[in-house]
């Protein structure tokens, strides 16, 4: 299976690429992993609606373009997973035969409306917010954690 992270940005602290580099290695014992980073766009210092949105529609189509199979979008209007859940979702995708699943994380301002509309499945992980490079992290760790339950591993308590 094809595991994709197509994240709008790139990770500036070395804490945060070395925690992610280490569920990358962890991964690569069950799934084949990719990570497209798209440019976020640049926005004046105070952006109006016009400009967000014009830049969410820019971010977007790169983002629909980079996506391969079942895409997971990760947006505040998602639903929460257990990581019971999230294993069932990859497991299922395995079973119909998908046998390529996207995570998309956008920038600051979220998601376009067409990657929403796009998405098989839109994604909460919390009701908190977190900063979208730490939640690259929490989302690695995760979908780590989704293959260690399917695959009846210790590592999930």
């Amino acid at each position: 299976m094809l595991i994709q992270l197509v994240a709008v940005g790139k990770l500036k602290e070395r804490w945060m690429r070395d925690g992610f580099a280490e569920y990358e290695k962890r991964l690569s014992r069950y799934c084949k992993f990719t990570l497209t980073e798209l440019p976020e766009s640049r926005l004046p210092e105070d952006p109006n609606d016009a400009e967000i949105a014009q830049a969410l529609e820019h971010e977007g189509k790169a983002i629909l373009q980079a996506c391969r199979g079942k895409i997971i979008a990760l947006c505040i209007e998602g639903n929460p997973r257990s990581s019971e859940q999230l294993a069932a979702v990859l497991s299922q995708a395995g079973v119909t035969g998908d046998s390529a699943v996207s995570f998309v994380i956008g920038s600051s301002f979220g998601l376009s409306d067409a990657v929403k509309r796009q998405a098989d499945l839109k994604l909460s992980m919390s009701p908190m917010t977190f900063p979208h490079q730490l939640a690259r992290i929490l989302l690695m760790e995760q979908i780590y954690r989704a293959f260690q339950i399917n695959s009846g591993g210790k590592y999930h308590k």
